[in-house]
């Protein structure tokens, strides 16, 4: 069965991007971007929300036509493209680039979903991804702390309604300073 998997970066004080929507704080370096792109790159579904869908469709189609551009811009850009994708919004009403669009979250098509043979489904975006946790639908957390403490911005986790028992199945850290936190749904 697929799972369905919350990927998201963070600075070490649990911000997603500063108060102005800045992402300047975060690093990576080639490891880090090679273990992201294969990560992704064997993924089935991309899932995000409006303003993430947008703001990844205002960017990564081109991305690689520079050809100054950086190996994993090319690398992602053309992994972004090719890889099937769900937005979820209300307001949307049209989506390029493999793009499905979803009115409404409806866990028991999500779950019939991950009954289909491929790779694991992914979810971008804290909105996205807590409205997924309401739903009880995220069965792995890959959390990537960044090395910065930036003070404010938007948190990742706002105060959820219920408590999380997770399994930490993994750490990695990357020559950058990024630490990678994996965890599974249920204590063990």
């Amino acid at each position: 069965m697929r799972k369905i998997v919350l990927m998201m970066s963070v600075s070490v004080d649990g911000f997603i991007e500063g108060p102005n929507r800045e992402l300047d704080w975060s690093s990576g370096g080639d490891e880090f971007h090679e273990h992201v792109d294969e990560l992704l790159g064997a993924m089935s579904v991309f899932i995000n929300g409006r303003v993430v869908y947008q703001l990844m469709a205002d960017y990564w189609p081109t991305a690689d036509s520079d050809p100054a551009c950086a190996p994993h811009v090319a690398r992602f850009a053309h992994i972004w493209r090719e890889m099937p994708k769900m937005v979820f919004s209300r307001t949307l009403t049209r989506a390029d680039w493999n793009t499905t669009i979803h009115r409404e979250i409806v866990p028991a098509q999500l779950r019939e979903l991950q009954l289909q043979p491929g790779g694991d489904m992914v979810v971008g975006g804290a909105e996205l991804g807590a409205a997924f946790m309401e739903h009880d639908l995220i069965d792995e957390y890959r959390i990537y702390v960044h090395p910065a403490v930036i003070g404010r911005g938007r948190p990742l986790f706002r105060c959820p309604d219920k408590k999380l028992a997770l399994h930490l199945a993994e750490t990695r850290g990357f020559g950058s300073g990024v630490v990678l936190l994996r965890y599974e749904r249920g204590a063990q």
